[in-house]
């Protein structure tokens, strides 16, 4: 009888893998995939993932469930009005599953963003879907455990937006801005970029007047302008960048360099000689390099460089440099990196991608600080302060390529496959001819 050869399966080509990755149910599942594993680690994982969510988010919402104390009105709060939203909305599970209803709104928002970003199918959405789905699996547990991740899927939504659907977008930027600060800088960014400018600002202002209008009414007065002025006067939170210096201080046993914890705002910050006069240079910094990333992003538009090119690396500009140039440096700012990158992806593909290296490396160093090994660092341990350098350093890598890449304008011929949208705002730039790339049209 003869042998048969044994048929071995085949790999799978190439054009499979595509076609799974093209997916719908398979982006689905890694987004549900990625999302429960998350949980899991925030829930069991070492660390404390979840850590303001039980500790501060779950009291302040009960407080303002039973109207004994409702943050922001009765009371200075760090963060705008808004905010209360998200932070009430799991008390809805219950008390006692405070927890569980916080993840599941985190999934409910990330979804809706993913169903944004994903819709239509078209190649480079799928790409930065992917890309989100692993930057969020190396941030780690602290992706889902802030109130940052519900003004990051929202700037998302808003962004992906911007040039469809623009009064929506601007509602939705407004309304992540007066959740957490930072989506300021993606409106600025879009006021610079889009010839809409005055109409963005209008909308801008009426949505916040809105939201204002409800604190008010219960008698907030001041107070709801207080998260303007609440971190004025706080020290260098150990994780900023600026605190670098003083933490390897600290490492060294320098005198007079020491970790603490602060009671009022809840956080370790660093304290050293010269650190003062520091904290209180570190929003004046932060000003000018604001103002010098907005010239910038100006001269590109007057240069003629398509928005394609102007909004992802000027929003990734602004907010960089928000982090980079801030006295908190609190773990999940780097979810904020994922919102522009994201955009950069969808808008320039391939063109995109060194900033998306750039920024998963910074995930996965900030994952590997917290919430693991985040005791280390409250020692002062030498290895974790060098880890703590290293992805600091990122920041300023991202911001340097960002900065660099807005300067120079469209790379080589990526310039031909872009062009300015029809709410492209020019001043006085050179007119250009309509572009046949669909994501030019976005």
């Amino acid at each position: 009888m003869g042998i048969e050869a044994t048929r071995v399966p085949a790999a799978a080509s190439p054009s499979t893998l595509r076609r799974v990755a093209a997916s719908p149910l398979s982006l689905w599942i890694a987004f549900l995939s990625v999302h429960l594993l998350l949980g899991g680690l925030a829930l069991h994982g070492n660390g404390m993932g979840l850590g303001d969510v039980y500790l501060v988010y779950k009291p302040w919402a009960q407080l303002a469930a039973q109207g004994t104390s409702i943050v922001g009105v009765s009371s200075d709060w760090v963060y705008p009005f808004a905010a209360l939203v998200p932070i009430m909305l799991p008390l809805l599970a219950g008390a006692d599953n405070y927890v569980g209803g916080w993840l599941t709104l985190v999934l409910l928002v990330d979804a809706a963003a993913f169903a944004v970003l994903i819709g239509g199918r078209e190649r480079r959405r799928l790409a930065a879907g992917w890309w989100w789905l692993a930057f969020l699996l190396l941030l780690g547990p602290i992706a889902v455990g802030r109130l940052d991740a519900v003004s990051v899927a929202l700037a998302i939504v808003g962004l992906l937006w911007l040039t469809l659907h623009e009064r929506a977008a601007v509602v939705t930027l407004t309304i992540a801005t007066w959740i957490k600060v930072w989506p300021a800088a993606l409106i600025v960014a879009a006021v610079i970029a889009l010839r809409s400018r005055w109409r963005i600002v209008v909308t801008a202002a009426v949505t916040s007047l809105v939201i204002v209008i409800v604190p008010l009414i219960f008698g907030a007065g001041m107070h709801v302008l207080s998260f303007i002025t609440a971190q004025t006067g706080r020290g260098l939170q150990i994780e900023a960048p600026v605190s670098t210096i003083w933490m390897w201080q600290a490492a060294f046993h320098v005198p007079d360099a020491v970790v603490y914890y602060d009671r009022d705002i809840l956080t370790f910050q660093v304290t050293g000689a010269g650190s003062v006069t520091a904290a209180s240079l570190m929003n004046p910094l932060l000003a000018v390099c604001s103002v010098v990333v907005a010239l910038i992003g100006i001269r590109a538009v007057r240069r003629g460089t398509p928005v394609t090119r102007i909004l992802p690396e000027l929003t990734l500009a602004l907010v960089s440099a928000f982090i980079a140039f801030n006295k908190v440096g609190s773990p999940q700012y780097v979810a904020w990196l994922a919102v522009p990158v994201v955009l950069g992806l969808v808008y320039q593909g391939r063109g995109f991608r060194i900033p998306a290296i750039l920024v998963t490396v910074t995930a996965a160093l900030t994952q590997l600080i917290y919430p693991y090994l985040y005791d280390w660092l409250l020692s002062v341990h030498p290895a974790m302060v060098a880890v703590l350098t290293v992805r600091n350093l990122m920041y300023f890598v991202v911001l340097g390529w960002a900065i660099t890449a807005l300067w120079r304008g469209p790379r080589g011929t990526e310039a031909d496959a872009d062009s300015l949208p029809q709410h492209a705002w020019p001043f006085r730039a050179p007119k250009q001819e309509p572009s046949a790339d669909p994501v030019a049209r976005l």
